[in-house]
C-alpha cells in the first residue's frame, strides 16, 4: 500500500482520539495577501504530535515494559497523553532547554518523566539505552514510518476541509510533519520547507546531498531543535525538490507576536516559524499565488497561567 493509502487508513484508525483542528482564511501580517491557516496547536497536548503518537500507538502491540520517548518536549506530551488514554506505562526522556511549560505539561500526564542535560539528542541517547535495557517500545518523534504517517493525517484533513492553497509552508524540525505532508501530497502542491536560521538540519542536509549533524540553537530549539534530519523526511524532501528558507530568531519572535496581536492565538517560536517566512520575505508568494501556514505547536513558555 502507498504512503498515501497508509495516511487515510491511519485518519480512521486515530479518529477517536483527535481533534479536527479550525481552518482560518487571514487578511493581516502586513501582508498584501490573503493566507489559510490551520491551527494545529489547538490539538490535543498542544501540537500535531499527537496524531503520530495515536498511530503509533494503535499499529502496534505495547509490550509490558511500556513506551520510552526522547522528545524535545512537544512529542514527549503527545506520547504521555496518548499513553495515559490507552492505559500504558511510559518514560519520557527530554533535555532541560525543553523549558520549564513543557516538562510540566508530560508531568501532568502522569509519564515517568527523567530531565537530562542538553539539547534533544542528548535525550534521544538516554531513551536508546532504556529500550535496550528494558525492552520498551520506543516512540520516534519523527524518522518511523508510523510517526510519519500519523503526521500525514494533518494534510489529509485540511484537503477534507477545502484547502485550496498552491503553497504550503510547513516549519521543520526532525521532518516528520513535513514527511507526512509530502506523503500525502506528493507534488500536488509545492510545500516550502522553513527552518530557523540557528536550527536547519533539513536545509543543511539538502545542500550536502545527505543528512549531516548540526549545531542546534536559538528560539525554537526545544521544538525544531533536532541535530539531523530523518531520512524519511530528506528522501521525501530530495524527491520532491522542495524549497527550504531560513528565517531569523527576530523573525520568528515577530510572527508569534503578530499572531497574538491580530488573532489571539498563543503559540510558542516552532508554531510561528512558518508564518515568519512571508512576514520576513524570506518566502515571497508570486503573483496570485494562493499560500497556506500550518501553525504547528502551542506550548508556549513561559505558561501565561501556570508556573513555567
Amino acid at each position: 500500500m502507498t504512503r498515501r493509502g497508509e495516511i487515510s487508513k491511519a485518519m480512521a484508525r486515530i479518529k477517536p482520539h483527535v481533534r479536527r483542528t479550525p481552518v482560518v482564511q487571514v487578511n493581516g501580517f502586513g501582508l498584501a495577501y490573503p493566507v489559510e491557516m490551520k491551527l494545529e496547536q489547538l490539538q490535543h497536548s498542544g501540537s500535531f504530535k499527537a496524531r503520530g503518537a495515536f498511530n503509533t500507538l494503535l499499529s502496534a502491540e505495547v509490550p509490558e515494559a511500556g513506551l520510552v520517548a526522547a522528545s524535545g518536549g512537544n512529542h514527549g506530551a503527545a506520547v504521555a497523553y496518548g499513553a495515559a488514554r490507552l492505559g500504558h506505562r511510559a518514560r519520557i526522556y527530554v533535555p532541560d532547554i525543553a523549558g520549564p511549560a513543557k516538562i510540566g505539561l508530560i508531568r501532568e500526564q502522569g509519564a515517568d518523566l527523567v530531565v537530562v542535560p542538553g539539547a534533544y539528542g542528548e535525550a534521544a541517547e538516554h531513551a536508546a539505552l532504556y529500550q535496550a535495557e528494558t525492552g520498551a517500545m520506543q516512540v520516534h518523534p519523527y524518522d518511523a514510518e508510523t510517526t510519519v504517517i500519523g503526521q500525514g493525517t494533518v494534510m489529509a484533513e485540511w484537503e477534507e476541509q477545502g484547502l485550496v492553497a498552491d503553497t504550503v509552508l510547513i516549519a521543520v524540525g526532525g521532518g516528520g510533519l513535513i514527511a507526512g505532508a509530502l506523503a500525502w501530497l506528493g507534488k500536488g502542491r509545492r510545500v516550502v520547507a522553513v527552518e530557523p536560521e540557528t536550527s536547519c538540519a533539513l536545509h543543511a542536509a539538502l545542500s550536502a546531498g545527505a543528512p549531516v549533524d548540526v549545531e542546534v540553537s536559538g528560539v525554537a530549539a526545544n521544538a525544531l531543535g533536532a541535530r539531523r534530519i530523518g531520512q524519511i523526511c530528506f528522501d521525501l524532501a530530495r524527491a520532491e525538490g522542495i524549497e527550504s528558507v531560513l528565517v531569523s530568531d527576530a523573525a520568528i519572535t515577530a510572527a508569534q507576536v503578530a499572531l497574538w496581536r491580530e488573532m489571539r492565538q498563543l503559540v510558542e517560536p516552532a508554531g510561528a516559524t512558518a508564518l515568519a517566512a512571508l512576514m520576513s520575505g524570506a518566502y515571497r508568494p508570486a503573483p496570485g499565488e494562493r499560500v497556506a501556514v500550518l501553525v504547528c505547536g502551542g506550548n508556549i513558555a513561559p505558561d501565561p497561567f501556570g508556573e513555567g
